[in-house]
């Protein structure tokens, strides 16, 4: 539950690739949005008991990653002690040492976003004193209003679960030799019991149901 200029938002909650359908990517959501999140499902750890940690480190800027403060209200505010922390990944014009791969930095025109779409995660400091890899809590896919630079839009933000980013990484993905195609091929079972085979390239993204055909292009 959110707070945002006086009312309340609730933030949807996507648990699977059949969730994930219903967003309108390519019209009110950039579709470069899911290739930043293909991305993101990959280079984090997500261990046998689904604890998901973090693999770069935010607060050196990896991949363009940064402190969120939060200051809109846009998600629910960090417990008490700090123990807690949002960051932020995706923009594509930050400069940093660690870059993220080129199907997402330079993707086709048709994945193009206008560097709208991030990535915020919340992340739950360690107290070992050693150094160990960080917990990751929260996992959000949003993006910032066509016209602003800064304010994220609530109405297009969506929560990530583990459940979703463990069938994102059952995608394998081939780059051509132009490093700008794609193609990701796998089955997952979803919650109906059907068997679905995703293809995702940089011209569409197809969900395929074999028992009817049935197509979904975005």
């Amino acid at each position: 539950m959110m707070r945002i200029s006086g009312r309340v938002t609730t933030v949807q909650r996507l648990n699977s690739i059949n969730d994930l359908k219903r967003i309108n990517f390519g019209q009110s959501v950039p579709k470069h949005s899911l290739l930043l999140l293909h991305w993101f499902a990959n280079e984090v750890d997500i261990d046998r008991n689904n604890v998901i940690r973090l693999t770069f480190d935010p607060d050196n800027e990896d991949y363009g990653s940064h402190h969120y403060s939060n200051y809109e209200g846009l998600l629910d505010p960090l417990p008490n002690g700090n123990t807690h922390q949002y960051y932020t990944v995706g923009n594509l014009n930050q400069g940093t040492s660690v870059q993220l791969p080129n199907y997402v930095t330079h993707s086709r025109r048709e994945y193009e976003g206008e560097n709208m779409d991030r990535i915020i995660f919340r992340v739950r400091e360690p107290h070992t004193g050693q150094r160990v890899l960080q917990r990751i809590d929260r996992v959000f896919i949003t993006q910032h209003y066509e016209y602003q630079e800064t304010d994220y839009d609530p109405d297009h933000t969506y929560e990530i679960t583990t459940d979703l980013l463990m069938q994102i990484r059952q995608f394998s993905v081939s780059v051509g030799e132009d490093q700008s195609s794609l193609i990701y091929d796998t089955s997952v079972n979803l919650d109906n019991g059907k068997w679905v085979v995703l293809l995702f390239c940089c011209m569409h993204l197809f969900f395929l149901l074999p028992c009817s055909i049935d197509c979904v292009q975005f």
